[in-house]
C-alpha cells in the first residue's frame, strides 16, 4: 500500500509536469541547436561537441516509439517534456526519502516542473532536459545507497548472512549510480562538473569503501563500460554504418578527441576568479528569477540539510558551488539551462527545511520531534501525527502556492505553441530555391534545412554547405565555394557575418530574396564586371 502510494504521487506530479510542458510544446522544427537535435535523433547521426550519445540514441528511440504523437521535430520535442516529467517524479520521491513527508515531495516536484529555466528547456528538442532527468535519477540512487547503508550499519553482527545480504543489496544501488552518471556523462559534459562532489559523498557515507575491492571495481567498470558504449556510436555511425547527419570527422582518433573534448569551445572559459561581486550579484538575481520570494530562503534550507542531511548537503552543495562557479566564467548563448541541476538541488533543500519546520512546530504544540528521514528505508511509510501531517500540509501550500502565483506569467514566458517561425521559413525557402541549388549558409539556418532534407526527404536536390560542411569536405572559403558552382547550378547565400555580407555585395551581382543584403536568403547572379 505505501509503495504504491508513493508511486501513485510521482506519477501524479510527473503527469502535471508533463501537461504543463505540452501546453507550452513548440509544434515543430526550429533554428540553432534545437533543429540540429531534431535532425540527429531520427538519424542517429552525431551532434556537435560534445556529440550527446546518449541523447541521440534515446532521440532515436523516441522518434520511433512516439510517431503516432506527429513528425520527428515534434516528437523529439515531447522527449524534452518527457524528461521533465522523469525529473519531476523522480523529484517527489528523493525528496520523501529524506524527509519522510511525501506532502512535501509533492511540493517540491511540483515546484521544479513550474521554475521557469526546467519548464522552458521541456518545450523543445534540448539534450539538457535530459541532464536533468539523469541527475534527478542519479541522486535518488545515491541517497538509496546511503540510507541502506546506514541500515546495514544499524543492524550490526547479530546475523552476519543478513547483513551480508543487506550489504549486497545496498551496493547495487552505487553500482547503479556509476551507470546512470556514465549516461549522464554521454548526454552533457556538465555531468564532470559532478564526478568530485560525488566522490566526496561516497567517501562521507563510507569511508572504508577503498577496502572494498570488489564494489570498486565494479562501479569503476559499470562506469567506464557505461561511457565506451554510448560513446561508441560517434565513431560508428560517422565511420562502417554512416548516418545521414554527421558533425566533424569522429571516426578519426583526432576527430573524435575534437568532438568529445569539445576543443572547438575550449577559450569559452573565462577569467573565473574576476569580477566576483558582478557574478555573484548576477547569481542572485537568476535565483530570484526562478524562484521569486522563495529565494531568501534557499541559503537557510542549506544550512537545515548540513544540519538534517550532512552528507547529502556535502554532495549537492560542492555540486551547486562548483557548477556556479564554473557557469559565471562560461560564455554560452543560454546560460539560463547550465542551472538545471542547481535549481533541482535548491528544491529539496526548501523541502528539508520545511520538515525542520515540521518537527519543531510540532515540538512546540507538545508533541515530540519526528524522526523521518535520516536513516529512513525508502519503502517506509513515516509514521506521524495528525497535527505534524497538518502542519506539513501547510507548509508544502506555503512553498507551492507562491509558484502557482506566478504561473500565468511564466507560462507566456515560455510558451512556444506559437513559435512557427522556422518551419514557415522552411515552407518559403524550399519552395523558393530552384531546383540543383547550392546554399551557403550557416549554423542556425543550416540545422532546419539539414532537418527538413534528410528527415523529411525534402529537396533532395539541394545541396546544403554550412561552415562545418566547409571544413570537414575541404570547399575552402566562402567565395571558393560559391565560385565553384556559379554558373553550373543556382546558388544562395545566407551569412552571418558583416564582414563577408559586405564582400558579398562587392564581389557578386545579387538578388535578394528575403531583405536588404546576405543576411537574409540571397541569390549570387554573376560575379561583378571588372573594369578594364
Amino acid at each position: 500500500m505505501v509503495t504504491r502510494t508513493r508511486l501513485a504521487a510521482s506519477l501524479l506530479v510527473a503527469l502535471v509536469a508533463f501537461g504543463t510542458a505540452w501546453m507550452a510544446l513548440r509544434p515543430g522544427v526550429a533554428f540553432w541547436d534545437t533543429g540540429e537535435l531534431q535532425a540527429v535523433g531520427p538519424l542517429m547521426g552525431t551532434a556537435h561537441p560534445t556529440g550527446f550519445p546518449t541523447y541521440v540514441l534515446l532521440g532515436w528511440l523516441a522518434s520511433v516509439v512516439l510517431q503516432p504523437f506527429g513528425d520527428a521535430a515534434f516528437r523529439m520535442n515531447l522527449l524534452s517534456a518527457i524528461c521533465l516529467a522523469v525529473a519531476a517524479g523522480v523529484t517527489v520521491d528523493l525528496v520523501r526519502a529524506m524527509t519522510g513527508w511525501l506532502v512535501l515531495g509533492i511540493a517540491a516536484g511540483i515546484g521544479l516542473a513550474l521554475t521557469p529555466i526546467a519548464w522552458a528547456i521541456a518545450t523543445h528538442a534540448e539534450a539538457h532536459s535530459l541532464h536533468l532527468a539523469l541527475v534527478a535519477v542519479l541522486l535518488w540512487l545515491l541517497v538509496a545507497w546511503d540510507d541502506r547503508v546506514r541500515r546495514v550499519d544499524r543492524a550490526g553482527a547479530a546475523d552476519r548472512d543478513d547483513r551480508t545480504d543487506r550489504a549486497d543489496r545496498a551496493d547495487r544501488y552505487l553500482v547503479a549510480a556509476a551507470v546512470v552518471f556514465g549516461l549522464a556523462v554521454g548526454n552533457h559534459s556538465l555531468t564532470l562538473l559532478l564526478a568530485i562532489p560525488v566522490g566526496l559523498y561516497v567517501l562521507a557515507v563510507d569511508p572504508g569503501i577503498w577496502r572494498r575491492g570488489r564494489l570498486v571495481v565494479g562501479c569503476v567498470a559499470a562506469l567506464a563500460i557505461t561511457v565506451v558504449l554510448v560513446y561508441l556510436e560517434l565513431p560508428l555511425r560517422a565511420g562502417p554504418f554512416r548516418a545521414a547527419l554527421v558533425y566533424g570527422t569522429p571516426n578519426t582518433w583526432e576527430g573524435f578527441k575534437y568532438i568529445v573534448l569539445a576543443e572547438q569551445f575550449q577559450g569559452s572559459l573565462t577569467d573565473p576568479f574576476g569580477e566576483l561581486p558582478r557574478k555573484v550579484g548576477e547569481l542572485v538575481t537568476r535565483t530570484v528569477t526562478q524562484f521569486g520570494i522563495l529565494a531568501p530562503l534557499i541559503p537557510v534550507g542549506f544550512v537545515a540539510t548540513v544540519v538534517r542531511r550532512p552528507r547529502y548537503a556535502l554532495l549537492t552543495g560542492s555540486a551547486v558551488a562548483i557548477t556556479c562557479f564554473f557557469n559565471a566564467s562560461y560564455v554560452n548563448a543560454d546560460i539560463n539551462r547550465y542551472y538545471l541541476g542547481p535549481a533541482l538541488m535548491a528544491w529539496s533543500w526548501l523541502a528539508i527545511l520545511a520538515a525542520v519546520a515540521v518537527e519543531l512546530l510540532a515540538g512546540l504544540g507538545g508533541e515530540e520531534p519526528i524522526e523521518h528521514g535520516a536513516g529512513s528505508d525508502l519503502a517506509a511509510a513515516p509514521v506521524a501525527s495528525t497535527q505534524a501531517g497538518l502542519i506539513a500540509l501547510i507548509l508544502a501550500a506555503a512553498f507551492v502556492v507562491p509558484t502557482l502565483f506566478d504561473v500565468p506569467t511564466r507560462y507566456a514566458a515560455v510558451d512556444a505553441r506559437h513559435q512557427d517561425d522556422a518551419g514557415r521559413w522552411l515552407d518559403h525557402v524550399l519552395a523558393v530555391m530552384e531546383p540543383d541549388a547550392v546554399i551557403v549558409s550557416w549554423w542556425s539556418y543550416s540545422t532546419p534545412l539539414w532537418y527538413a532534407q534528410r528527415v523529411e526527404g525534402e529537396r533532395p536536390d539541394i545541396t546544403i554547405i554550412d561552415d562545418r560542411t566547409r571544413l570537414d569536405e575541404n570547399h575552402g572559403g566562402l567565395t571558393n565555394v560559391i565560385d565553384a558552382n556559379l554558373g553550373t547550378r543556382p546558388v544562395y547565400v545566407i551569412r552571418l557575418d558583416r564582414n563577408e555580407v559586405t564582400q558579398l555585395a562587392a564581389r557578386y551581382e545579387l538578388e535578394y530574396i528575403d531583405g536588404h543584403d546576405a543576411s537574409a536568403l540571397t541569390r549570387v547572379i554573376r560575379p561583378r564586371a571588372t573594369g578594364g
